[in-house]
C-alpha cells in the first residue's frame, strides 16, 4: 500500500499549478454542493447520500489538491491573495 501511495503522489506532484488550482476550485464546488442540498425537497435518505458523496468527492479532490501545489504552490497561491489586497 505505501508503495502505490508514493507513486501516486510523485504523479501528483508532477501535475501543473494550474491544475491544482482547478482542483481546489472543484473542492469548492462540491463542499457547497454537500450543503446546499440540504435545501431540496427530497428524503432525508437521498440527503444523506448526496451528501456523503459530494463531501467525499471534496475531501479527495482537498487532499489531491494539496499533493499537486505542494509547499511552492501553496506560497505562490498566498503570494497571489496578498498583491490584490
Amino acid at each position: 500500500m505505501p508503495k502505490n501511495f508514493n507513486r501516486l503522489k510523485q504523479w501528483l506532484s508532477r501535475l501543473s499549478f494550474r491544475t491544482g488550482i482547478i482542483a481546489v476550485i472543484l473542492c469548492a464546488l462540491c463542499y457547497t454542493i454537500s450543503f446546499a442540498q440540504m435545501l431540496l425537497p427530497i428524503s432525508s435518505t437521498a440527503k444523506g447520500i448526496l451528501w456523503a458523496v459530494f463531501f467525499g468527492i471534496a475531501k479527495t479532490l482537498q487532499y489531491g489538491a494539496l499533493l499537486i501545489l505542494g509547499t511552492t504552490g501553496i506560497s505562490r497561491l498566498k503570494s497571489i491573495f496578498k498583491r490584490e489586497q
